[in-house]
């Protein structure tokens, strides 16, 4: 027999979300008839004379019982239908326990009895589905961000109002201040300041200007911008977290399957002690009273919330920081690492070169150096290459177009500029290519500590070199001490940098190791070292050239991956800023969540261990039972919701946030309130 716990999270739309919100309104507006019909046949009781004897001689009143039986139906017809409905599925559900309970009291003409468990029974219910609604909402709001009209601008300059769902990739669109964009796309022009913090996280706005990419869903606040469309619908950035935060959500860490496996065994059990105390008692009433409390009790809704819960805040709370987990396995994997791999560029560093020394060879000048170095590289997209071309452009050379263009991962570029073949690179790959780099025997041209050394050849032969620095992050070194005081034994840091480069970069941020100069696949022979010595091993890379390294760890961290299909598709978390400080907030956020499940373990295993005894025993009745029930679980659900606000201190803009409007605690992902 196949076990469902309760679900927490479908299909998150607006109009589905609507449908659910409406179909929970009318089943609380019909508990609320009901609980008042039961309220009306104990008044009748009171103010009434009681007329007839039941079948033990007791005397009551055919109205009050009337009204109590109806009110009682009216309360027991959804808990029915939701376990007729389980049960046609061949499935094990929690609505079993409670329908047969409502059932046996009607029969048993406890019709007051019956109408309060199944109130309370719904209270409990209600609450679950509350919750889940939350989360829904949450999510639905995400596809809200994104405006149902855009502004497009046709070849001929006309504006025209159209469907967002009509925009295509290669699109001109217009957005004014204070409008949210409507996809994924590129400025070709204006600048504005963009509120991105319902992708990446990010409280404070971030300039864009004419080049720069900008996400569907954020919010334009300044300037008016002319957009080129690149990313629609579910490809945009913003339709990329709402499918993460979905097939997270529907994952399950071991603890959860497990349960499931043996949950199957559950009901049976509980039925079969609940026709034992039936069948031994020597009151048939008594013993059927005391079954009735048996079921009710029996009901392990508490038990079955402690960990799907827990999972929905905390992946909640992760995403409010701009924390995209693809898998709840992977936040428990976070809570027992003990090795962390970093890559340098990009991630310790914040990637962006820039030229900080030239030394052209005999018969070479600095601008024809630059310029040759530049024209081979500007095909390409790393970040040495980047700075290159950028100095050339700050200087107004003009730089030739390359052809026949060759990038070598890790160790430099070859290209034909002006018919002359011109190779950037480093000196050992340049001498493996067989160029003449005898220049570097010259004491001047040996490499300057620090600085990441270009050597450039034309025609095979070394005419010079260029240095290139990179800053580190302000928050890299804090980071860092806070991920070793979490108890992180190695902190390694790798790059295909040069050893003084690595050197000077890892003491800065305390590393505990370092490796300098390696190829791609060398960074995965370092993970699986890692590995078999036995530290659970996360990888830490901007998910574009470190993405085997990231498949290969434990668990793969990427970098600033907001607009990155690359870096969200090759990490098992994605990171869509590039704030270091979320590491050690994850490794945090990982291990509280362990201890508030463990915490609703405990207490749905003890409240279940406690009160089937006091059942047996009829020392708590079904209505004291029913309550019990309401309340544990209640309690379970609001110790999950504390982790949603988990981590507050490093944001400030949920009073801001967009997706206030769909929970009290501000998130751009599924909420528990």
């Amino acid at each position: 027999m196949k076990n469902v716990n309760p679900p927490l999270l479908e299909k998150a739309t607006a109009a589905s979300v609507e449908v659910q919100t409406g179909r929970v309104s009318l089943w609380l507006i019909g508990t609320l008839v009901g609980g008042t019909l039961i309220v009306a046949s104990f008044l009748t009781d009171f103010f009434f004379a009681k007329s007839i004897r039941d079948s033990a001689g007791i005397l009551r009143n055919p109205h009050a019982d009337a009204i109590a039986l109806l009110g009682a139906i009216l309360l027991a017809l959804p808990l029915v239908w939701h376990a007729l409905k389980h049960l046609a599925r061949g499935e094990s559900h929690m609505d079993e326990l409670v329908a047969l309970a409502v059932l046996a009291a009607i029969a048993n003409e406890q019709y007051k009895m019956a109408g309060i468990v199944a109130f309370f029974m719904i209270i409990a219910t209600l609450i679950e589905t509350r919750t889940a609604l939350g989360a829904r909402a949450s999510i639905a709001s995400l596809v809200r961000l994104t405006p149902q009209e855009a502004h497009r601008i046709a070849e001929s300059g006309e504006e025209s109002v159209v469907a967002v769902a009509q925009l295509k990739p290669g699109d001109l669109v217009r957005v004014r201040p204070g409008d949210n964009i409507p996809a994924d796309g590129a400025v070709t022009a204006g600048e504005s300041s963009i509120n991105e913090a319902t992708v990446t996280g990010e409280s404070l706005a971030v300039d864009k200007t004419v080049g720069d990419e900008v996400y569907g869903g954020t919010n334009n606040l300044t300037g008016a911008l002319d957009i080129r469309v690149t990313k629609v619908g579910a490809e945009t950035t913003l339709g990329r977290v709402q499918s993460l935060i979905l097939d997270a959500e529907r994952t399950k860490i071991p603890l959860m399957r497990l349960i499931d496996r043996y949950a199957g065994w559950y009901t049976p059990t509980i039925l079969m002690l609940a026709g034992m105390v039936v069948f031994f008692s020597e009151d048939r009433a008594e013993g059927i009273t005391r079954a009735i409390a048996m079921l009710v009790a029996g009901c392990p809704l508490a038990l079955l919330l402690a960990t799907p819960t827990a999972m929905v805040a905390a992946l909640s709370c992760a995403a409010r920081l701009g924390i995209l987990i693809k898998n709840v396995v992977n936040l428990e994997h976070a809570r027992s690492l003990t090795a962390i791999v970093f890559d340098k560029t990009g991630t310790l560093t914040t990637g962006e070169l820039s030229v900080t020394q030239m030394k052209p060879g005999p018969g070479m000048d600095g601008a024809a150096l630059l310029m040759a170095a530049a024209s081979a590289e500007q095909l390409s997209k790393h970040p040495a290459a980047k700075a290159l071309v950028a100095i050339a452009r700050e200087a107004k050379l003009t730089l030739a177009r390359p052809t026949q263009f060759e990038e070598v991962s890790g160790r430099g570029v070859v290209a034909t500029v002006d018919g002359e073949e011109v190779m950037v690179g480093r000196s050992t790959w340049l001498t493996d290519r067989g160029a003449d780099m005898s220049l570097l025997d010259d004491p001047d041209y040996h490499d300057v500590e620090g600085v990441s050394m270009l050597y450039v050849t034309r025609g095979k032969r070394c005419v010079g070199w260029i240095g290139l620095e990179d800053r580190t992050r302000p928050e890299a070194r804090a980071a860092i001490d806070a991920l070793r005081e979490l108890g992180i034994k190695v902190i390694t840091m790798v790059t295909g940098d040069k050893w003084s480069v690595a050197r000077r970069v890892a003491s800065e941020m305390g590393c505990t190791e370092v490796q300098a100069e390696v190829l791609p696949e060398e960074k995965l022979k370092l993970v699986d070292d890692l590995k078999r010595k036995g530290y659970s091993v996360c990888v830490i890379g901007d998910g574009v050239n470190d993405a085997p390294a990231l498949a290969a760890g434990n668990l793969g961290i990427a970098m600033g991956a907001a607009g990155s299909d690359v870096a969200i598709n090759s990490a098992s978390i994605a990171l869509m800023n590039n704030d270091l400080s979320r590491l050690p907030f994850l490794v945090r956020l990982s291990r509280q969540t362990t201890r508030v499940i463990a915490q609703n373990l405990i207490f749905g295993v003890a409240y279940i261990l406690v009160i089937m005894p006091l059942t047996v025993s009829g020392m708590v009745t079904p209505i004291p039972a029913a309550l019990l029930h309401a309340v544990a679980s209640a309690v379970v659900i609001f110790n999950s919701a504390r982790l949603v606000r988990f981590g507050e201190e490093l944001e400030s803009h949920v009073a801001s946030s967009p997706l206030q409007e769909s929970t009290p605690a501000a998130t751009p992902a599924p909420a528990l309130a």
